[in-house]
């Protein structure tokens, strides 16, 4: 009987120790999880904050005055000057790369590019797909018409062609628009400077709705016979576009656009192709 109680007693022992075991294996395991865990965070927070060196700037290389080239080829705009600023002030390497504008959300997604840079315009969608700099200037999506147009108003365009440039914020502004249904057909370009020359012709087109800081740029530089209407497709702000959850680029972006307003330098590239300070961060 002694016997007996002693072999079920150690029996009893030992399932008590399998059942410490199973929890101290337990705790261990949840704590190896846990510093797992911790460490892969500490890793995605080290790559997040990896130094930058380069920067690849996305960019319709006709989009004047923001970057356009000259008629020696060479890159020019505000928004050139304003990136090469930025380069300066980081000490990055600055690269700017022309993209076809219809695919510039591909290349920023694959990497070939690090932000799309050059008028960029806010949209609601655009700010779900990519991370957003705040705003750096204002800007408008006006109505450009032949001086000799019978076209006074946006209501008269009812019926009428309107040319604008493919997957533009023109094109959003326009389809969002009440009058978007009235208009008789939209006509798309691969650039603006295509859709004001065909104006400037005649013929195909008559009205084009673009940039407020691209039109007036335009006709001032080209001396087209155009007017630009009261009548507008709504005002935007400009913003820069890095790949969605980059905000170790765009954190240290901002950082430079806010020095570059406090230190004047934003003014000055503002007022040497505006004519004023209309730089906005």
């Amino acid at each position: 009987m002694k016997r007996f109680l002693g072999a079920a007693l150690v029996c009893v022992m030992a399932i008590s120790a399998v059942g410490c075991g199973g929890s101290a294996d337990s705790d261990t395991a949840a704590e190896n999880t846990d510093t797992a865990a911790e460490a892969e965070a500490e890793e995605d927070t080290e790559a997040e904050a990896e130094e930058i060196t380069k920067l690849v700037v996305g960019l319709d290389d006709t989009f004047a005055p923001m970057g356009f080239r000259d008629e020696a080829g060479e890159l020019m705009g505000f928004d050139i000057d304003l990136a090469n600023a930025v380069g300066e002030l980081k000490g990055w390497e600055v690269e700017f790369q022309p993209i076809d504008w219809d695919t510039k959300e591909v290349e920023l997604e694959t990497g070939k590019i690090d932000v799309i840079w050059n008028g960029f315009s806010y949209t609601d969608e655009r700010n779900e797909n990519m991370t957003l700099s705040a705003p750096y200037l204002d800007n408008a999506q006006i109505i450009i018409v032949p001086t000799d147009s019978e076209i006074n108003s946006k209501a008269d365009l009812a019926g009428k062609v309107i040319g604008l440039q493919d997957e533009s914020s023109a094109a959003d502004a326009v389809e969002a628009d009440e009058m978007a249904s009235e208009i008789g057909e939209i006509v798309t370009y691969d650039t603006n400077v295509n859709a004001f020359t065909d104006l400037g012709i005649g013929g195909r087109i008559d009205a084009v709705v673009a940039d407020e800081v691209a039109a007036k740029y335009y006709i001032e530089t080209s001396g087209a016979d155009f007017r630009v209407l009261d009548d507008d497709f709504g005002s935007e702000v400009y913003v820069i576009a890095a790949k969605l959850g980059n905000t170790n680029l765009m954190d240290q972006l901002e950082e430079a656009l806010t020095e570059l307003g406090e230190n004047g330098t934003a003014a000055e590239i503002s007022e040497k192709w505006f004519g004023d300070n209309i730089y906005t961060h």
